[in-house]
């Protein structure tokens, strides 16, 4: 196109079009539209910079109309883009205010410092269009695998030609580790983002991103391309080790050996992409004492704790497990605990029976000296699963009279002491935080309780405006045995910030 631009025929503007347009994959539109503003600039240069220059390419016949657009005004301030009413209904009699007055100019004769000024605007604009198409292109396929050829490798970054259609970049941190690329080397990776820039749309790749796995496989299994097996959750060390959960929507079909494969043939293609990666197949299933049972797998567990509203579980293995579910460095519990999302606890069964023991006596101590009640009371009530005061002030007298022993008399009693022993408790406490200097409207906020009031003091957040300025992430560092759920914490922080006038 650089070579042979020069307008001499009405014909080989449009075999310049077509020509550039096949070249580039763009629309022939696109083409036409940049070489129309460069006739414009070009008439600009020659009748002035100050005029209103158009100009229009006919799509059928090649035909090059120049023009002048001129405002009709009252008063003209600028001659190039404005004309009188008197001037313009010499042209055109019923012309109006407003209106847009239109008059043809001679051709241009593009001379060489002319040629080459619309040929770099037309250059430009194909370039725009060029990047406009690779952006519409890719900007959906974001989560898609796609294949190219190493162009170049830089510091670690690696570009990807995408096969002529446009280039990508692989950064170091996003290759998986011990693996290296050389120019020309074939690569498949998955599109992680696609975002316009100034220098064009840049697409960025990954190899490390949990979702290429799950691609890959959804590429060698036909099942999960299909629907009939879903892709549930994946965790990744990349390079290392890997746990992908797997379910199937038909009872008959075994989503875990539909992943394996005859011999092990498809989960090897995957692992043979992945360098290596060893990756542990499961199945999937909404109960997580079954599914954490699932993740630790080969590692064999006696028992689970769940604690639902801290999305925490306790599992605990004989003693010669344990380096099994924990695995190298970790690796095999923190991988469990990314793939369900829960924070996972493994203890040996020698460590839980002690924890359970020292806790027992804990808790049997704190109901002895709360209650002042003898021990066989406070370790039934330990045995019943009581682990606060507060859960024996508040539960149901008939409750704490069917406990095996009980009667309804002892259940009243205990009630009647634990409300007693609250109540002393939170007189100290607040007796407390108003010696460290708490404000006492930070008392009324929802959720507040004496405890966290006499810690905040001890941290020096005395006022409302205090308390409205911690994000929650401060107030867990804060207070790290709060026992409030996120969403608590945000209705504080937010009903302290309403208070402090944040959204007045």
């Amino acid at each position: 196109m650089a070579s042979t631009f020069s307008i001499t025929g009405n014909a080989e503007i449009l075999q310049i079009a077509d020509s550039v347009a096949r070249e580039k994959g763009i629309g022939r539109e696109s083409v036409i539209d940049a070489m129309e503003q460069a006739i414009q600039i070009a008439g600009r240069r020659k009748y002035g910079h100050e005029q209103n220059i158009k100009a229009e390419i006919d799509h059928k016949t090649g035909e090059i109309k120049l023009f002048r657009s001129r405002e009709v005004v009252e008063a003209v301030e600028n001659p190039g883009a404005q004309i009188s009413v008197e001037d313009a209904k010499y042209k055109k009699p019923d012309a109006a205010l407003g209106e847009f007055i239109s008059e043809p100019l001679p051709p241009i004769e593009f001379g060489r410092v002319t040629a080459q000024t619309a040929k770099q605007v037309i250059v430009q604009k194909v370039r725009d269009a060029e990047r406009d198409r690779q952006f519409e292109d890719y900007k959906d396929k974001i989560g898609e695998i796609v294949s190219g050829v190493v162009k170049r490798v830089e510091y670690g970054n690696v570009t990807v030609d995408l096969m002529g259609r446009a280039e990508a970049t692989l950064r170091r941190e996003e290759i998986i580790p011990r693996e290296a690329f050389k120019q020309n080397d074939r690569i498949r990776a998955y599109i992680m983002d696609v975002r316009r820039e100034k220098k064009g749309p840049q697409i960025f790749l990954s190899r490390t991103h949990p979702q290429f796995m799950a691609k890959l496989f959804a590429q060698e299994v036909p099942e999960i391309y299909d629907g009939i097996i879903t892709v549930k959750a994946v965790a990744r060390d990349p390079g290392s080790r890997a746990k992908i959960a797997v379910q199937s929507n038909d009872s008959g079909i075994d989503p875990v050996g539909s992943c394996v494969g005859i011999r092990g043939a498809r989960v090897q293609a995957v692992v043979a992409e992945l360098q290596g990666e060893k990756i542990d197949i499961i199945q999937w299933t909404e109960d997580p004492a079954s599914f954490v049972v699932n993740a630790l797998a080969p590692a064999e567990v006696t028992k689970i704790v769940i604690d639902e509203d801290k999305t925490r579980i306790e599992v605990v293995v004989p003693d010669d497990q344990l380096s099994l579910a924990i695995g190298r460095r970790g690796q095999n519990v923190r991988l469990a605990s990314q793939l369900i999302g829960w924070n996972i606890d493994v203890l040996t069964e020698d460590e839980e029976s002690k924890r359970r023991t020292e806790e027992f006596q804990t808790l049997s101590k704190l109901f002895i000296e709360a209650l002042n009640v003898e021990d066989v009371i406070a370790h039934l009530l330990v045995t019943e699963g009581f682990r606060k005061v507060e859960e024996i002030a508040y539960v149901p007298e008939e409750d704490l009279a069917a406990i095996e022993g009980f009667n309804e008399e002892i259940g009243r009693e205990l009630r009647e002491r634990a409300n007693n022993y609250l109540e002393k408790q939170s007189t100290i406490l607040e007796n407390k935080w108003r010696e460290l200097g708490v404000a006492e409207a930070l008392s009324k906020l929802p959720g507040m309780t004496p405890e966290i009031m006499v810690e905040l003091g001890g941290h020096n957040i005395k006022t409302v405006d205090d308390f409205a300025d911690l994000s929650r992430d401060e107030f867990a560092e804060l207070l790290p045995n709060h026992g409030k759920k996120d969403e608590e914490i945000d209705a504080m922080i937010m009903a302290a910030r309403e208070v402090a006038g944040w959204f007045a």
